[in-house]
């Protein structure tokens, strides 16, 4: 009984850092999309056109045909559009402090 206690100890300990894991996996991403939101609300603040954002999701898809869906595929997504976004020539142009105004945005 006192090996069947140990046993079960070890499995929720294993459980434990698996979930532990989870959760800082899951942090990372929603860190990365509450980027990538941020800098979509300062591209449509300066009037993107629908065009040119599509032309942006259609480029970062394209980048990531990976035929394997998956959680690290979730986040290289992510990462990809970030870069493909903080690349939009509408951004590169906007004066510095305006671009750090977006930036402090606050977690709602």
């Amino acid at each position: 009984e006192l090996q069947q206690k140990v046993e079960e100890t070890e499995l929720l300990k294993m459980e434990l850092q698996m979930l532990e894991t989870e959760r800082v996996r899951l942090s990372l991403v929603e860190e990365k999309l509450m980027d990538v939101l941020q800098l979509l609300q300062q591209l449509r603040d300066l009037n993107i056109s629908k065009r040119a954002l599509g032309k942006i999701l259609l480029s970062t898809l394209e980048s990531c045909c990976d035929p394997q869906p998956g959680k690290a595929r979730l986040f290289e997504v992510l990462d990809t559009l970030y870069q493909e976004l903080t690349a939009c020539e509408l951004l590169q142009s906007q004066p510095p402090e305006q671009a750090q105004s977006g930036r402090s945005l606050s977690n709602p």
